[in-house]
């Protein structure tokens, strides 16, 4: 789950990191009010949506009157914001950030996620703030500093320490560089955060260390124990497939291939999309029904890959462990038939019940595909698409 620039500088100022001041408002009246109560010459106007790169697309302005604020909060609020995480169909903004002005005199980067190489966390910092870390790591990867966190240590000073003086902050601010990296790492560990970053993080020319861009992410399996988390969620910004599918408890995420793929399992959905790319097509979604497949999930499958226009195609592949391939041919034939079903289907089914599943499947009187292994899926659903 990710949440808005906005709600992260919330958490961040609630361990210690300073934070620009700064208002959410939802119109182009409160963004104008906003700066009036901020006060100062001038203001930041931030588009706020769950991407990146909002400032090469123009959803960042600067302002140096109320004027300004008027006419760029205009401009933003309800654009379509096209950047390099968006794709080209972009995001619409339906919320602005307007933030006081800040004496930047050097940015730098840091974040804070796991590694699981070494199970550890690992704190990140460069000197190179404000451009996108993975330019920074494949032209200069020398200017990107690691420190691994034991979690029950903890992230320590002298960790600290080294990673501010690393990425060349003054001795006079390292203290509070410390300060906000710690700050930074402990939010990321009591918020079940999988990314914590601020980018850029500021040196003012009075010396303070300020936060002024914040992007989380939240590890989903632990929204459960972080209400306030929860609190923060924008639908708005969710793909609205995935949300249907998460009702059903089925994991599924878009992709921009013509290929449907219905699977149980997570390994075995990874597999298919690699061997139907293997035999020269594209994946549409990531689709696992999970252990607990019922009738109604496979149906509601079918009507969410089919939502979809770019589906030419769709394989099922099952293995029958926990699942039964019974079940799920149960599933398929009647999610066909209330979906009306007009593109190709190849199923590959193995394990229990198979040919019960298989038998099914086969005096459904459906146009359906059989196939009896991986390959031989591909093959067949590839060929039926081209």
């Amino acid at each position: 789950m990710k949440i808005h620039e906005y709600q992260g500088k919330e958490l961040l100022k609630k361990f210690g990191v300073v934070v620009p001041r700064g208002v959410f408002c939802p119109t182009v009246d409160d963004a104008v009010k906003a700066a009036e109560t901020l006060g100062g010459k001038v203001w930041v106007v931030k588009a706020q949506i769950h991407a990146g790169g909002r400032g090469k697309g123009g959803g960042v302005k600067v302002a140096k009157s109320l004027d300004e604020v008027r006419e760029y909060a205009s401009q933003i609020l309800g654009m379509q914001l096209v950047t390099h995480q968006t794709g080209p169909a972009g995001q619409k903004v339906r919320r602005l950030l307007i933030e006081e002005g800040a004496d930047i005199r050097k940015e730098y980067y840091v974040a804070a996620l796991t590694d699981r190489a070494s199970q550890k966390v690992v704190m990140m910092a460069s000197s190179e703030g404000g451009m996108n870390i993975e330019e920074v790591a494949h032209a200069t990867p020398e200017k990107i500093l690691k420190a691994f966190i034991d979690p029950e240590d903890g992230l320590s000073d002298a960790q600290a320490a080294e990673l501010a003086t690393g990425i060349g902050v003054p001795a006079e601010s390292v203290d509070r560089a410390i300060a906000t990296l710690k700050g930074l790492y402990n939010c990321y560990m009591q918020t079940d955060a999988s990314l914590a970053e601020i980018n850029p993080l500021i040196l003012e020319g009075n010396g303070n260390i300020k936060a002024i861009d914040a992007k989380f992410n939240f590890d989903s399996n632990a929204l459960y124990r972080q209400p306030e988390i929860m609190a923060y969620r924008d639908l708005d910004e969710e793909d609205p497939d995935e949300l249907e599918a998460s009702k059903f408890d089925l994991s599924y995420i878009s992709l921009d291939g013509n290929i449907g793929c219905l699977v149980n399992g997570a390994g075995l959905a990874m597999a298919t999309m690699d061997t139907i790319k293997l035999f020269g097509a594209e994946p549409a979604n990531f689709l696992d029904v999970g252990g607990g497949a019922t009738t109604e999930k496979v149906t509601e499958a079918f009507q969410i890959m089919l939502r979809n226009p770019k589906v030419k195609g769709i394989l099922v592949n099952i293995f029958g462990g926990i699942m039964r391939c019974d079940t799920i041919a149960t599933g398929v034939v009647a999610a066909a038939r209330e979906t009306h079903l007009s593109v190709p289907l190849v199923v590959r089914m193995k394990g229990t019940n198979e040919d019960i599943g298989k038998q099914i499947l086969g005096d459904s009187g459906l146009p359906i595909i059989s196939a009896d292994s991986m390959a031989d899926a591909a093959t067949k659903i590839v060929a039926a698409v081209s």
